[in-house]
């Protein structure tokens, strides 16, 4: 029997999303070698040795940036050839966000809707924010 993972695979044993809370298990359990924190804001430490701190950002300005930056940092990580781990707090907004981004940038998904409706399908419990959805299109769906 396989224990109940908080974390699902949006690649294969390649590419992870969850919560700040799942990190332990997932480092149990999966090959990892990079995590991006997506938290506008960290208190404290990073979770891991190998969180690198990829903040999403509430600021409309700079928030097209910072999403294009953090699915930049995951893809081409995930084509170099490492396993890759992303969250936020609850593995719901930014870390949705960065998987409906993550599945249009690797060719899996042709719209935004279409890499979102897929990526609630591996983890039913996202729900990308109006404003981020919104940035998506902005960077996406032309």
């Amino acid at each position: 029997m396989t224990a109940h993972k908080n974390y699902e695979e949006l690649v294969p044993n390649r590419i992870f999303i969850g919560g700040v809370d799942a990190i332990d298990d997932l480092l149990a359990n999966e090959k990892i070698d990079v995590i991006y924190d997506l938290r506008a804001e960290v208190k404290g430490p990073l979770s891991s040795e190998f969180s690198i701190h990829q903040p999403i950002v509430d600021d409309a300005e700079h928030q097209d940036q910072s999403i294009q930056t953090a699915v930049s940092e995951v893809v081409n990580a995930y084509k170099a050839g490492k396993n890759v781990y992303f969250h936020c707090n609850t593995g719901r907004g930014r870390a949705g966000t960065v998987a409906t981004a993550a599945l249009l940038e690797l060719g899996l998904a042709n719209s935004v809707d279409e890499a979102e409706q897929q990526a609630m399908s591996i983890r039913p419990t996202i729900n990308v924010k109006p404003q981020f959805k919104e940035a998506l299109k902005r960077l996406y769906d032309n």
